[in-house]
């Protein structure tokens, strides 16, 4: 009967476990909503982003303003010293003082530039908030992105140690055949280097996961000891629709980083107008009122004469300013040529933009069709080549294989179980990166996701799918052959 090899193994307790600052706060939470909301309250980026988003949006009452009434207060208080030359009587000189108060109202009548600038402010603001909602999409894939790396990290290291402690054990065979004169130092050696370069990967890996971790805290700003580990029963299907050009249209209509482009072309389209307006005539309609000492007013029946007559005077006109630009020394038709071109750079970049998306939906489609394939693919890889290593081994027990044969299997066994969980995960983002794509990627998905994970997940236990011993013995059973 053939001897059955279990992967999933103890590991001696000399492997280390990752020391964590104690700066953040312990996470209360640690499946991948909890992650999420972590980082919702506590990213930086996405407060930094928030912040950007309410600085711009004030462009629009600030452009609201020039089309509004105008009212303004001024208070003058002057001293005043005039000298009438009255020849053949000589000079007369008067001095006088003053206190002026002085209302003024402008109400914009017809002021194109200012209208253009409003609907412009307007765009730029539309696309501030599509550029905000872009930046939310970010942090759901980045938390999954960071979530699910930590989770690879683990089972890459599970993996790392269960191949170092295989190797330990085809060492510590090939010194006891050794010493019973079964097989020679060259077999010994070759064992060593086999386990040598396992436990130098053993410890890269434990360096990754807590890497992986790290860049968890950073995220959230929380600490994480442990994290909800990904259960073999998460479906691995095909994307919905199965249609490639149904996710560009998609992606086309729906990307929120090419709708905040669209934006941007109209702020520019609008801002272009506005530049054109300087060349456009303003009219505005005031109303100024004004009273205060006589002598600070200086005008008393036509006379400049301060000081003719006594108390106090009020002023006060109604009516209606028009005011044509002739010339500006060329500054306007320059601010239209700087305005034409940013828009060009706008036009142009939108394009790049969309067929960026579409190269993307195209690429993510079939990248997550791959992935569904890739998966099976990978778990049938990991059931042949633990076949193949067990009936490897029994060759090498009766003389028919050799040493170099045992290792080699060894290796190919761990490598297809590290591709098979790089597979899962890789199927898990860029599903989420083909959403993101086509613009509906939301917390929504975070959430069905959260359904296949699991507390008790041990990734020294968990980490290759539970059937494969089985279905391994079986495929050995089919074909005998060593």
């Amino acid at each position: 009967m053939l001897r059955r090899l279990s992967l999933a193994i103890a590991i001696a307790s000399v492997v280390a476990a990752p020391a964590w600052a104690s700066e953040p706060p312990l996470a209360t939470q640690n499946d991948l909503m909890g992650v999420y909301r972590a980082a919702v309250r506590n990213n930086s980026d996405l407060a930094a982003a928030q912040a950007r988003l309410a600085s711009q949006q004030e462009a629009v009452p600030q452009a609201l303003a020039n089309l509004l009434p105008q009212l303004n207060g001024v208070v003058e208080n002057t001293s005043t010293r005039t000298s009438v030359d009255t020849r053949p009587f000589g000079t007369i000189a008067q001095t006088g003082s003053g206190t002026s108060y002085q209302a003024n109202l402008t109400q914009p009548l017809f002021n194109a530039a200012a209208w253009f600038q409003l609907k412009a402010a307007d765009a730029a603001g539309q696309q501030a908030a599509v550029e905000f909602s872009a930046i939310q999409q970010d942090l759901i894939l980045q938390t999954a992105d960071a979530y699910y790396n930590v989770l690879s990290k683990q089972d890459d290291l599970a993996t790392s140690k269960a191949e170092e402690a295989a190797f330990k054990r085809q060492l510590d065979q090939a010194t006891e055949r050794f010493d019973v004169g079964l097989s020679d130092k060259t077999d010994v050696l070759q064992a060593q280097a086999s386990y040598d370069t396992a436990r130098a990967n053993r410890l890269l890996a434990q360096r990754f996961v807590e890497d992986a971790f790290q860049a968890l805290t950073t995220l959230t700003n929380e600490t994480y000891t442990s994290i909800a580990g990904l259960m073999h029963s998460l479906p691995i299907l095909p994307p919905a629709p199965l249609d490639a050009k149904a996710w560009v249209d998609t992606s086309t209509k729906q990307n929120l980083r090419l709708q905040a482009s669209n934006y941007a072309v109209t702020a520019a389209e609008e801002s272009l107008k506005q530049s054109k307006s300087g060349h456009a005539p303003t009219v505005n309609a005031f109303a100024q009122y004004t009273t205060g000492d006589n002598d600070s007013l200086g005008l008393v029946n036509g006379s400049s004469i301060p000081g003719l007559y006594n108390g106090d005077a009020d002023q006060s006109s109604i009516g209606v300013r028009l005011n044509m630009p002739l010339y500006t020394g060329g500054r306007t038709s320059s601010q239209v040529r700087q305005s034409f071109d940013l828009l060009q750079q706008t036009e142009f970049q939108q394009e790049s933009l969309r067929r960026k998306v579409v190269q993307d939906a195209r690429d993510l489609f079939r990248a997550v069709s791959t992935n569904v394939e890739q998966v099976s693919a990978r778990k049938q890889t990991i059931i042949s080549n633990k076949s193949a290593l067990e009936a490897t081994q029994i060759g090498y027990e009766v003389g028919t294989r050799d040493i170099v044969d045992v290792l080699l299997a060894q290796r190919a066994l761990y490598t297809s179980v590290r591709n098979y969980n790089t597979a899962r995960y890789a199927y898990i983002i860029d599903n989420l990166r083909l959403k993101q794509t086509a613009g509906t990627l939301s917390p929504t998905d975070l959430q069905e996701l959260d359904k296949f994970l699991t507390a008790t997940y041990n990734p020294d236990k968990d980490f290759l799918p539970p059937d494969v011993d089985k279905a391994a013995e079986l495929q050995l059973k089919n074909d005998p052959r060593p």
